[in-house]
């Protein structure tokens, strides 16, 4: 049986949304947006590079808590996760915030796996959760490939890991949105969590190859399940796939006779001026379609420029060990549509 898209039973909003980000990303075109942008070479004040990432988890989180007028007991759980291994960036980051936690690992589809995820926490009866997700260049580089001291190239399809942090507050509560009627809230009108898709690629220099299957899939079974048709959004967002996936994600689909292409924009694409920053194929990591959702996409929802968005948050979910020894790469992408218009 067809898995169907979940709706909420609750309205359940994004009360509120912070991003943070490393230097490089605060010169690029979005670079206006961020709530928090660190110009000491990406420390955020810290001492290694963990330690800067777990950092923008804290900032990301307070700054949104700050903006909603909540305090951290007015949480009923947090759900975070990152691209080191443990989630470390997460567990320390977040461990001064008396609420609950749950640890997530979805890899650059990591925010929208805590979105849909405190989305249905939120449609089952808690009050409120908080997402939050981080990714960070230089600790994710000697997790994954080499330390920046080893100098590696890099091939034109590879992907530039986002040093940036989203954090996100998902409300069902009354209140919330009462208080908030004179203002425009992104509400979450339906959520579609992904199958794993594993096509044989290999290659970690290609990562938009190997996500960009995850999305067709994902985005294949919404219209048919939903009926909706492209035009009907404003925007259909990957997260992130690049200039490479990008591509390989509307051929995929329009071989199905779905045709995205005049709705279809990418996180990994939007972050940096491709021109003027050497960043190859765009960028990634979880950091990546977090911040540019929370500083970008969603507020745009709220100052009524966009009214219907569909985000596919999509996931490499691999380990350098596994492909050590052979393994191939694969992806996952989760859906979510947000309405600004006030309908379901």
């Amino acid at each position: 049986m067809e898995h169907r898209i979940i709706i909420p039973k609750n309205k359940t909003v994004i009360l509120s949304t912070a991003g943070v980000a490393g230097h490089e990303e605060g010169a690029g075109p979005l670079g206006g947006s961020f709530d928090i942008t660190d110009n000491d070479e990406d420390r955020f004040g810290q001492e290694t590079w963990e330690k800067s990432e777990s950092e923008m988890q804290r900032l990301a989180l307070s700054a949104a808590l700050s903006k909603a007028s909540l305090c951290e007991n007015e949480l009923s759980v947090m759900l975070a996760g990152d691209l080191l291994n443990q989630c470390v960036g997460s567990n320390y980051g977040l461990s001064g915030f008396r609420i609950p936690y749950l640890g997530l690992y979805g890899a650059c589809s990591t925010s929208a796996e805590g979105i849909l995820l405190g989305t249905l926490l939120c449609s089952s009866g808690l009050r409120r959760c908080a997402a939050v997700t981080s990714s960070h260049y230089c600790s994710a580089e000697r997790q994954f490939r080499f330390p920046l001291e080893y100098g590696g190239q890099r091939p034109p399809t590879a992907q530039w890991t986002v040093t940036a942090s989203g954090a996100f507050i998902i409300s069902s509560d009354e209140g919330d949105i009462e208080n908030a009627k004179e203002t425009v809230l992104p509400t979450v009108t339906g959520v579609l969590p992904g199958y794993i898709i594993d096509k044989g690629i290999s290659d970690v220099n290609n990562m938009g190859a190997a996500m960009a299957p995850a999305a067709a899939d994902t985005i294949l079974r919404y219209f048919k399940l939903s009926g909706d048709a492209p035009c009907d959004f404003d925007m259909i967002v990957t997260g992130d796939l690049g200039r490479e996936g990008s591509g390989i994600l509307v051929d995929l689909l329009y071989s199905e006779g779905l045709d995205i292409s005049k709705q279809h924009v990418d996180c990994g694409c939007m972050i940096y001026n491709a021109d003027e920053a050497d960043k190859h194929a765009g960028g990634s990591g979880c950091g990546c379609s977090a911040v540019v959702m929370a500083s970008h996409i969603l507020p745009n929802i709220t100052y009524g420029k966009l009214k219907n968005v569909l985000f596919i948050g999509t996931g490499a979910l691999m380990s350098p060990l596994v492909l050590n020894q052979g393994g191939t790469i694969p992806g996952v992408g989760h859906l979510i549509r947000f309405r600004g218009d006030g309908g379901m």
